[in-house]
């Protein structure tokens, strides 16, 4: 899978002289974490978050904040040296991008043209289709030795039984000699897929369950009342930073 299948096309972007207000009124309205910063002919040029914009109330003292808020401009907060990638860029390596850098999103080029942004929710919605999470079916997971032809077999033998493989995931797992391998299948028989599974290939099954899209979490846990409020509240706590025209 590459960038390009997964990332938001035409994305957001404002300009350089943006005022502080309103890329933080806009952040809020569309609910993002960045906003990509484009020059006039169309260059990207930065990006600003919404650490950029807390770093700024951070330097500034309280009786100073309500002046400046209309003054000061995106380019004066933004991040000017910004992490790129190609559109056929493998989105594996993107993931991964994300995460050593500890950013939340990238902007997205066609050469020198910015053509989408990859965020994380982006990805968590990629890997939630990959992992076979808008499916139902049998979930399978399996202790694998490193032996040639073993998953083949596995995926053989579904297919024989007339299953239907919906998913198939591979990572490692403690054990560096064995892979665990994760499938979501419909249209077989439980007892069967495991008695092919445990007694004619002689994998390892370590769970077997039934899969529904319908599944929904066992409990929400409740509001805080501490003084930690989360971004998207900022307006709540600080009114000015969003209402400043």
């Amino acid at each position: 899978m590459q960038v390009h299948e997964c990332m938001t096309v035409n994305p957001i972007t404002i300009s350089p002289k943006t005022t502080y207000a309103q890329a933080s009124r806009l952040l809020r309205l569309k609910k993002l974490h960045a906003l990509l910063v484009v020059d006039k002919e169309g260059e990207l040029v930065g990006i600003i978050t919404e650490k950029n914009l807390l770093d700024i109330l951070a330097v500034l003292g309280v009786h100073t904040i309500s002046d400046f808020l209309s003054a000061i401009t995106v380019e004066e907060a933004m991040t000017t040296r910004v992490i790129t990638v190609q559109e056929d860029y493998p989105l594996e390596e993107a993931a991964r991008i994300l995460i050593d850098h500890k950013i939340g999103s990238l902007p997205v080029m066609r050469g020198d043209q910015l053509v989408g942004v990859i965020t994380e929710s982006d990805i968590f919605l990629a890997m939630t289709d990959a992992l076979g999470g808008r499916s139902e079916g049998l979930r399978i997971t399996i202790h694998l030795p490193e032996d040639k032809g073993e998953l083949g077999a596995i995926t053989d033998g579904i297919i024989k039984l007339g299953g239907r493989l919906m998913s198939l995931a591979t990572y490692w797992g403690d054990n560096l000699l064995k892979r665990v391998i994760r499938v979501k299948v419909q249209g077989v028989d439980r007892e069967e897929l495991l008695m092919m599974l445990e007694s004619t290939i002689g994998v390892q099954v370590i769970d077997c369950c039934e899969s529904s899209v319908e599944s929904q979490p066992g409990a929400v846990s409740p509001a805080t009342n501490t003084e930690v409020f989360p971004i998207q509240s900022l307006d709540a706590k600080i009114p000015w930073l969003l209402d400043s025209k």
